[in-house]
């Protein structure tokens, strides 16, 4: 009997086993073929079992010729196979309509009877859209695999009990991930609040955080309960907490080491039941060592750190992110704004030391400055005052990169417009001037 032969008997002897799992699941061979797929897994994608067993799983999955971890993505295959331990990732999948869809990924070592080895993969479906989260009037947003790496540590972190330290650059959205780390969490349903560290001042510490008694101080009229009080039960997102003075930090960690405290000119200790997640996008390390920062608050605060992406790192995700911008732009205006495609791919193409927030900024100003629905390149003010502020490749590099074809770039340049767009298709294609089934048909003829 043949390898595949034998694969095929394994599959069927195991599919009645994955037909015990109410999620979908797949059985996929060492060679990325799926062997099995159970009864969950049909109904869930309206598809039998004979329409993909023996085709690749990237292929059904991610739409794609190569397997993810090509692409730049945390593949539960490779993970499986070369460690045989179990692995969890956080996906972006399509459907046969080729709807794209979040899902989280369970990958499990599995033995068939005759000895070889498998991967058994269960699908958690999580959303049908790009939106994971809203706080405020922003959204997580994106498909890119540095983003989709983010969102599973963020969702990971989450599950446990531990204070959490969240880094990055300004503008990355650190806020709406300390909202996505209480949402995610069991305690989604209390309170969460924010304390901005850099417009705490010494004299309010106490007040603010701790709050007062009244007649704790001259013109103290009433009773205040402070802000860790009112997180109780809750999550308290310490944004920028790397500004917060060494004076205030000595206070703060005694607060968090015991959850126990005073309201100013109160003589009862209370005490609150708070998670804590802070921010920064300074090096807190380095404050440390320079001794600007406390070693047991840092450690205190630290227990998990999560580092958050800039724009420049997940390109593909702009596009995405431009559109519910321009959306929400457009609710607070009374207008309707969309972008060119040329004027898609000159963001695309640019570094945002700005983050979202000067995405944000440069599209506002694009949809007071355009003379119709559409924006156009020329409405794109990317000159910003910021000498740092240049697209880190010019729009004719982005859409004519070498190797052209009668005046089209060709089949050679898919490898590095693949890397600059993060393995994003669509963006590839109009960065070639082609359609998205030509770069299809060139990376399957490659």
């Amino acid at each position: 009997m043949d390898t595949m032969t034998d694969t095929t008997t394994d599959g069927l002897q195991i599919s009645s086993v994955l037909d015990m799992h109410e999620n979908p699941m797949v059985l996929i061979d060492e060679h990325y073929r799926i062997v099995a797929a159970n009864h969950a897994y049909q109904e869930a994608y309206g598809v039998l079992a004979a329409d993909i067993v023996g085709r690749h799983c990237h292929e059904i999955s991610h739409h794609s010729p190569m397997p993810c971890h090509q692409r730049g993505e945390d593949c539960p295959h490779q993970a499986v196979f070369s460690t045989g331990q179990a692995h969890e990732v956080r996906h972006v999948h399509f459907d046969p309509s080729n709807r794209a869809e979040h899902v989280r990924i369970r990958g499990h070592a599995i033995m068939g009877l005759a000895g070889q080895r498998y991967l058994g993969e269960e699908i958690i479906r999580l959303a049908d859209q790009d939106e994971v989260i809203t706080c405020g009037e922003m959204q997580m947003v994106g498909r890119s695999p540095a983003f989709l790496r983010c969102l599973h540590h963020i969702e990971m972190a989450a599950r446990t009990e531990a204070s959490i330290l969240l880094h990055g650059e300004s503008g990355v959205g650190k806020e709406l991930a300390a909202s996505a780390i209480h949402h995610f969490s069991a305690r989604q349903r209390g309170p969460f609040i924010t304390v901005d560290c850099t417009s705490l001042p010494d004299t309010l510490f106490e007040s603010e955080i701790l709050g007062h008694e009244r007649g704790a101080f001259t013109g103290c009229l009433g009773r205040k309960r402070g802000l860790f009080e009112t997180a109780d039960g809750g999550t308290l997102f310490l944004d920028e907490i790397g500004e917060l003075p060494l004076a205030m930090q000595a206070k703060f960690l005694r607060v968090l080491e015991s959850g126990s405290f005073r309201r100013l000119g109160g003589a009862e200790t209370l005490h609150a039941d708070v998670r804590v997640v802070a921010a920064t996008n300074r090096d807190l390390r380095e404050m440390v060592a320079a001794r600007s920062f406390r070693a047991d608050l840092y450690y205190r605060l630290a227990a998990i750190t999560v580092s958050l992406p800039p724009l420049r790192e997940r390109r593909e995700d702009i596009p995405g992110i431009a559109r519910v911008l321009l959306q929400r732009i457009g609710a607070s205006w009374g207008g309707r704004w969309e972008l060119s495609r040329e004027a898609e791919i000159r963001l695309c193409a640019y570094d945002f030391p700005g983050n979202v927030r000067e995405l944000r900024n440069i599209l506002q100003k694009a949809a007071a400055l355009a003379a119709g629905p559409v924006i156009l390149v020329e409405d794109l003010d990317l000159d910003l005052e910021d000498g740092r502020s240049t697209p880190s490749v010019p729009i004719a590099a982005v859409r004519c990169p070498a190797g052209p074809t009668h005046g089209r770039p060709g089949p050679a340049a898919l490898p590095a417009l693949l890397q600059r767009f993060g393995g994003n298709r669509r963006l590839v294609a109009d960065a070639m001037g082609v359609s998205e089934r030509t770069v299809y048909r060139w990376l399957r003829q490659g």
